[in-house]
């Protein structure tokens, strides 16, 4: 069949065309004469077009295969774990070196002024008994306040320290301090208030967590313990993610990172060393970065690599 002239309108300005269309190809372009947009035509055909995808065969061009991305969620993984198993290292050492620290010894001046409520306002207690026990409970210092209301002791060994004051027609007041040169509270300008009552009516305002010097190093000691866990856990979970069935113990790396933060939350140690705390944030987050990416590829099924 050679050459055909056909005629149709322009879809753009609705002005006809007349062409010369030529058996092939299937799909050939001719200007409208009116406003010059490029109109496709069809060669005619026996039979006609059954489907609207052979209407216009070759018109449009074929999409690109869709690319892989660079970074693979496997790869994503292995990173974050990594780097959460370095900061968690980190964070295990520095709060080893602090509780290396608190051990060392030291000794420390602890002050204050002691209050008598009286009609609805506090004066100096004159006469109060304040009397201060260390870590160990086993030596202490006792002191009589004047008019002032003030008491002052020095040579007080690192630990936990426990102020106790009392007066006659008054319940007795305990506060607790610490001091130490990894971590101390207040130990100078306490104010200790006494209020009317008798012994069965003792209150007590604890300004530290840790009672002692042991219990510090202990909660500092299993932190960091449980740090270093949560490193070797992160550790193994970057090796073995791109391998069959890594996915799982990425997950658990990725979660004892998670972790990091909420242990040191729990044991009271955030407020005691903000700048481990900080850190230990950082592998927190770092291990919810891990965990998600972890999370779908065990969900997906896919293989990692």
């Amino acid at each position: 069949m050679g050459p055909r002239e056909v005629t149709m309108r322009c879809p753009s300005c609705g002005q006809p065309i007349r062409a010369v269309v030529a058996p092939a190809p299937p799909t050939q372009w001719f200007p409208c004469p009116n406003c010059h947009v490029p109109v496709p035509v069809v060669a005619p055909r026996e039979l006609p077009p059954l489907f609207s995808w052979e209407v216009l065969p070759g018109l449009y061009p074929l999409q690109p295969m869709v690319r892989q991305p660079r970074w693979r969620p496997a790869t994503l993984v292995a990173v974050a774990l990594a780097v959460a198993a370095v900061l968690a290292a980190a964070t295990a050492g520095l709060l080893a070196v602090d509780g290396y620290t608190a051990a060392q010894p030291a000794e420390y001046t602890v002050s204050g002024t002691v209050y008598e409520e009286l009609g609805g306002r506090a004066v100096p207690a004159d006469g109060a008994r304040v009397v201060l026990f260390t870590d160990d409970n086993r030596t202490s210092q006792q002191q009589v306040t004047g008019p002032s209301g003030d008491f002052l002791f020095t040579g007080v060994p690192a630990g936990g320290i426990e102020v106790n004051a009392t007066a006659a027609g008054y319940a007795p007041t305990v506060v607790y301090t610490f001091a130490s040169k990894a971590y101390s509270t207040q130990t100078r300008g306490l104010s200790v208030t006494l209020e009317p009552g008798g012994v069965n009516n003792t209150s007590a305002e604890a300004l530290s967590p840790f009672g002692d010097l042991a219990s510090l190093l202990a909660t500092v000691g299993g932190a960091a313990a449980l740090l270093g866990g949560a490193a070797v856990a992160a550790v193994i979970g970057a090796v073995v993610v791109r391998r069959p069935g890594g996915g799982a113990v990425a997950v658990i790396g990725a979660s004892a990172a998670l972790a990091a933060p909420v242990v040191l939350l729990l044991l009271a140690l955030g407020s005691a060393f903000p700048a481990v705390t900080v850190l230990a944030g950082v592998v927190g987050g770092t291990g919810a970065f891990a965990l998600v990416f972890a999370t779908v590829q065990v969900a997906t099924g896919r293989p990692a690599a």
